[in-house]
Parts: C-alpha cells; sequence; structure tokens
C-alpha cells in the first residue's frame, strides 16, 4: 500500500489530529505491539480517547471507551477463570446490536479465542449444525435465544449470566492481548447451510484508509450501525467506528421511526444499513430533521431505482459497497456515482484490483459480461471446514457475474449460479427484477431460474405488492415483453405476502422454488 496515500488520507480525515503527546504514543504502541485486532483498536481509542463515549446502548446509555475495554478485560478474565476458555478456542456469539456483543468479541480477542458470529435468523437445526461444524466450546447468547440456543450441543450462557461474570471478576493488571484470534462470520447461507469464513486480521492502516478514501467519515462523528455486527458489513462498520474513535449507537432492532429518531437525538452523522432498511425508511416516509452525511450499505444489490428515490428524500449521501464475506470489498459507488447511474456498484477502490474473467480464466472484452475476482489486502483466510474457494493468481472469485464500462465502473449482473439457461438462450433474472420493480405497484421484487421440462428452466416472478394495489400476471408478463427480449418473459408469476430474506435482507431462492 502506498504510504504517501495511507499518509494523505489519515490527515484528510482528521486522523493524524495532534492530541495529549502521551496519549498519542501510548495509541501507536498499542498497535505496534499487539497489530490490529478487535482488541487493540478498541486500546487503542481508550489509550487516546478514554472518557469519549464508545458506545450509546438503548439500555444502558453511554458507555465511555474505558469502561467498555474494562468491562472487555474483567468478560475475557471471567471465561478463562470460570469456563477455561483459552487460545485456539471457539466461542459462539448470539446476539443482537448491543454494547454487551462488543464486549464479548473484544473478550475472545484478548484471549485470542475465535469469536464464531452466529446468525440471528438461524433455526435450530442450522444453529446445531454450526454448533458441530465450527466445534463451539461456549455459546453466549441475548436471553430472547434461550429456546433456540437449546439446540447448540455445548455451554450455553445467556446475557445475565455475562453480565455477572464482568462484575464479579476484577479488572487484570495490564492490558495483555494474544494476536492468534480470528472472527469467524458465517456466509448468508441463501443456498444452503451457512460456511465460516476466517477474516483476516489488518496488517496496518491500508485496508482502513482505502475505505474512508472512498466513504467520508470523519474522526470523533457518531455512527449508527442499524446493519446486524454478526453480518460482515455490521462488523466493518464496528471497526471503522473503532479506527475512527466515533460513538457508536446501537439498537437492538430495525424499525424506521426508531432509527430515524436516533439519528435526530444522538445527532448521527453516519448511517450503516443494510438496502432493505433503506426501502423501510422510504416506505415509512419518515426522515431525519438532519439526515446524516454518510448513509453506508452493502450486503444485498441496491433494487432498481432505490439509490436516487433515497437521495432525492434524504440527500447525496449514499455510499453502495459491493463485497461478500469472502472479498471483503470490490468497489464502492458514491453519491456522484449513483446519480450517474444508480446500477452501478462504482469503482474500486485504492489498493483493490477488480478484473472481469471468462470461465477459461481469460479477461474479457470491455462491457462484456463474465466473473468477477477481486483481489485486495482483506480476502479471507479460508474456510473453517476447508471448503473449496476459487482463487485465481491472487484473485478471490465472487460468485458473481458482472462487466465493467468505459469509464471504469463495474455492474454486478447476478449471480453466476442464478444465469438461466432456458431453450439455449443465457438470460439474466436481475434486468427483469430492475425492471419488475419500477412498476408503481410492486414493492419488491425476486425472479430466479426454476426447472422446465421443455426448456431445461425458465424464469419465475415473485412479486409483493403495496397494499390495496392489484396486478395481474398476464399484465406483469405484457410489460417484460416490451421491454425485454421474448425469452426474459417470466412464465410463473406468483404474488407473495412478502418474501423470504435473510437477516441481512438477502432473498433466499431455496425457500422460493418450495413454494
Amino acid at each position: 500500500m502506498d504510504l504517501l496515500f495511507i499518509g494523505k488520507t489519515l490527515a484528510r480525515r482528521g486522523l493524524l489530529h495532534p492530541g495529549r503527546p502521551d496519549r498519542v504514543i501510548d495509541q501507536l504502541k498499542t498497535f505496534r505491539r499487539h497489530g490490529f485486532t478487535l482488541a487493540a483498536e478498541l486500546r487503542a481509542a481508550e489509550a487516546r480517547d478514554p472518557h469519549k463515549a464508545a458506545v450509546i446502548d438503548e439500555q444502558r446509555g453511554p458507555v465511555s471507551y474505558r469502561v467498555l475495554l474494562r468491562r472487555a478485560q474483567r468478560l475475557a478474565a471471567g471465561l478463562s477463570a470460570t469456563r477455561g476458555v483459552k487460545e485456539g478456542d471457539r466461542v459462539g456469539l448470539l446476539c443482537r446490536n448491543h454494547a454487551g456483543f462488543l464486549e464479548a468479541m473484544v473478550a475472545c480477542s484478548i484471549l485470542g479465542a475465535d469469536a464464531v458470529l452466529v446468525n440471528t435468523a438461524l433455526s435450530a437445526p442450522q444453529l446445531a449444525a454450526v454448533a458441530e461444524q465450527q466445534k463451539l466450546r461456549l455459546l453466549l447468547h441475548d436471553r430472547e435465544f434461550a429456546p433456540l440456543a437449546a439446540a447448540a450441543d455445548c455451554e450455553r450462557l445467556d446475557e445475565s449470566i455475562v453480565e455477572a461474570l464482568v462484575v464479579n471478576t476484577p479488572t487484570p493488571p495490564g492490558f495483555h492481548c494474544s494476536p492468534a484470534g480470528r472472527m469467524i462470520v458465517l456466509t448468508s447461507g441463501t443456498t444452503g447451510a451457512p460456511k465460516g469464513a476466517r477474516r483476516p486480521t489488518p496488517a496496518g492502516f491500508g485496508p482502513l484508509t482505502s475505505i474512508i478514501d472512498r466513504i467520508p467519515l470523519r474522526v470523533g462523528g457518531r455512527m449508527l450501525i442499524a446493519a446486524p455486527i454478526f453480518h460482515t458489513w455490521g462488523y466493518a462498520a464496528l471497526q471503522l467506528a473503532l479506527a475512527m474513535r466515533v460513538t457508536i449507537v446501537l439498537q437492538r432492532r430495525f424499525e424506521p421511526a426508531t432509527t430515524v429518531e436516533a439519528v435526530d437525538r444522538f445527532r448521527c452523522d453516519s448511517l450503516f444499513a443494510v438496502p432493505v432498511m433503506l426501502q423501510r425508511l422510504m416506505e415509512s416516509g419518515l426522515k431525519p430533521a438532519n439526515p446524516p452525511a454518510v448513509v453506508a450499505v452493502s450486503g444485498s444489490a441496491l433494487p432498481g431505482g432505490l439509490a436516487t428515490a433515497f437521495m432525492d428524500h434524504w440527500g447525496d449521501s449514499l455510499y453502495n459497497l459491493y463485497g461478500s464475506t469472502e472479498a471483503s470489498w470490490a468497489s464502492i459507488a458514491t453519491p456522484l456515482d449513483l446519480r450517474k447511474d444508480p446500477g452501478t456498484a462504482g469503482r474500486p477502490p485504492h489498493g483493490t484490483r477488480v478484473v472481469i474473467l471468462d470461465r477459461a480464466g481469460r479477461p474479457v472484452p470491455q462491457g462484456e459480461i463474465g466473473q468477477i475476482y477481486v483481489g485486495n489486502e482483506m480476502l479471507f483466510e479460508g474456510y473453517t471446514g476447508n471448503e473449496d474457494h476459487d482463487l485465481r493468481d491472487g484473485l478471490l472469485g465472487t460468485g458473481d457475474l458482472g462487466h465493467i464500462d468505459g469509464d471504469g465502473l463495474l455492474y454486478v449482473d447476478g449471480r453466476a449460479d442464478d444465469m438461466v439457461v432456458s431453450g439455449g438462450e443465457n438470460v439474466f433474472p436481475r434486468p427483469v427484477e430492475e425492471l419488475l420493480a419500477k412498476l408503481p405497484q410492486v414493492r419488491e421484487v425476486a425472479v430466479i431460474g426454476v426447472p422446465d421440462a421443455d426448456f431445461g428452466q425458465r424464469l419465475a416472478a415473485y412479486l409483493v405488492l403495496h397494499p390495496g394495489q392489484r396486478l395481474e400476471a398476464d399484465e406483469v408478463r405484457e410489460y417484460v415483453r416490451h421491454y425485454l427480449a421474448r425469452f426474459s418473459v417470466p412464465r410463473d408469476v406468483l404474488f407473495l405476502e412478502e418474501l423470504p430474506r435473510t437477516a441481512t435482507g438477502k432473498v433466499i431462492p431455496r425457500v422460493l422454488r418450495s413454494l
């Protein structure tokens, strides 16, 4: 990574702003000794701004950086002394967004244990499979998940027991942090059982500056993390927040009204969310009196027209990051990019390489669709079950199809395994989805391929209408026929009350096919 670029970006975003010399030195020593683990990031932030509010929790209120660190240290000591958790163990965390979740992640980081971030939307059989596959030593969970947690064949501690450990364990002297622990994020599991992906520890300031160069976060601001922290995007927001020494605002559940109220009440200048949350905010008609300067989304594709409609209502503050659990990030679309074309995924940030390859691994001509491959400093370290992943010359395949236009903008055309071959024609569902999303009656839509005895596959469209709206299947087909090729017309048109989605808003195709 270019040291000049890193220095300029850190200065531009306020990270090189002078502070008390002893605190600045302590901060830098922490990174040199302990690296860029989550615990080290919190310790460095505490060294620089010990009394600043690190997190504002719905139940606890403001918690300073010093208090957050001390509580995490006590939890680490308590887990070690009473449960024998040690370096190399795996601890499952089944939590919504709250300060206790942060403390548990940092405690695992201090001990050198792997923290497995568990999706709160898993079924009991899925959780049982995750506990077995990941060989969980312990599962820490919110009270509300006690019935679900019972499916995990390991020791389980709910948040009241965790709190008792924090309260009753003395703060250990000094700061000790093992560099061995990893954060394990589960893949979305839209096509099957979720896999554990080992997240790497940043080797320096390069990954941070790559993101904040394109997404203009400022030191000392206030960030509402609405995206689930168990997801890669929510966890990335947490890492950015600690590095930027911001105050993190957390709510256990996303609701449009409480989100807007929190943005105004706590004067949040950034909001990290997933696209379906923006859709719900737009449907509510609510808007903060002082909208944040940065609204950053990731995790799934932006529905057609949502970017423009959102910016028309909230202002030109929208940043869309395209990436994956495995690749971290590939590109970032700024408000300027999205104004130019709301369908673009933007451009690769500094230090990231994106190429489009054919099935043989050869670059395709500009504008042609191929498979997206990404290279950056934060490619995942592999699946915990050693499952195969697509790596070519240091570039990781995202599993998506896309193309790059003459201006260097990346477009994602759909999943490689979503491409439908119908009667010998290659059909991509996403253009059909984007077209149907423009119908005023349609609230949300998903288009997928389903088996067909005569043509091999055919398109099926699943639509959710706005309350009080009506639409006939033949009207939908005729509308698509008017704008797209004959083979893009969905033969099946089904109307649903809601689309099956993961906790991060991704549609689950296997559930649709079972309807």
